[in-house]
């Protein structure tokens, strides 16, 4: 098994989200993913990193960093998006393509409903769609996938995210039942998995190689339970540090990677701090720290 590894954005606190402040010029923040020993990046909202495709693979190849990914947030439970929302995946998809990158990631737009985000972590065993609703949902994503396949050639995952339609292992399974097996791969988001009630590690195991990507995040067990009884919302739960860093929360990296091992997985893994901070040099040594929990695990 050969996973390499690569950083993103979000670990500077760089969001989708426009109410919260982009504190980082990109080239720092691609300076210091190198710094911390990284091979490559996430893409991060549109706009943060050059859209121009030769403009973007001079800064990358200055750092001797790859282009991975790049997260897009879709409303895949209102069809009228969908037009929208395919032409963004396709001009995101474009760019990617023209730097070498090895997926798009496809999600929904999380964060936006007040009563998922009230709800984040709180919702195991529970559903916001009905059957009707999430066979709308995965026609969606079927149909955005294809047009990526089918014009770019580009592989598609779809990452279950916490405050969004798909959160638990309940909705994943709902919705990857019903997504095309060839189109449409799982990035299992370690962290989000956790936080949402989940076993990451039974997760592995139950999609197997149907997991394409992987997002590397950890969640500590007392935040997310403090978060809970003080029903702290999802951006309250990630103010209070509901995401550690690597190796301090509940997610069993080293049996996940080996169960990784047992179906050959052979790609790159993308470590995602999602933490709210006011220090200024916090994000580059949090960074470093995960980067060595992970050589401890020959990675």
């Amino acid at each position: 098994m050969t996973i390499r590894l690569g950083n993103a954005p979000v670990s500077w606190g760089i969001y989708e989200f426009e109410e919260i402040e982009q504190k980082y010029p990109y080239k720092q923040v691609l300076d210091e993913i190198a710094d911390a020993g990284y091979e490559g990046t996430d893409l991060g909202p549109w706009g943060f990193l050059p859209t121009d495709a030769d403009k973007l693979k001079r800064q990358l190849k200055k750092r001797d960093l790859h282009l991975l990914s790049a997260y897009v947030p879709v409303k895949f439970a209102d069809p009228d998006a969908l037009a929208e929302a395919e032409a963004i995946a396709l001009r995101t998809g474009q760019l990617l393509v023209a730097l070498g990158a090895v997926a798009i990631v496809l999600a929904d737009d999380s964060g936006r409903v007040p009563e998922l985000i009230q709800q984040a972590g709180k919702r195991a065993g529970t559903s916001f769609l009905s059957d009707a609703q999430w066979d709308v949902y995965a026609a969606g994503v079927n149909r955005v996938a294809r047009k990526i396949y089918d014009e770019l050639g580009l592989k598609v995952v779809f990452h279950h995210h916490c405050a969004g339609y798909v959160e638990t292992a309940e909705e994943t399974r709902k919705l990857m039942d019903r997504a095309d097996p060839e189109l449409v791969g799982l990035c299992l988001d370690t962290g989000h998995w956790q936080y949402a009630g989940g076993d990451a590690l039974a997760a592995v195991k139950e999609y197997g190689e149907r997991v394409r990507y992987l997002h590397l995040k950890d969640c500590d067990p007392e935040k997310r339970q403090q978060a809970i009884d003080q029903d702290l919302d999802y951006f309250g739960a990630t103010a209070l540090g509901v995401f550690c860093e690597l190796g301090k929360g509940g997610v069993d990296f080293p049996r996940i990677l080996n169960a990784m091992t047992a179906f050959n997985y052979d790609g790159w893994a993308v470590v995602e701090q999602d933490v709210l901070t006011d220090k200024l040099d916090e994000p580059l040594k949090s960074a470093k720290r995960n980067r060595k929990y992970l050589k401890g695990l020959e990675l």
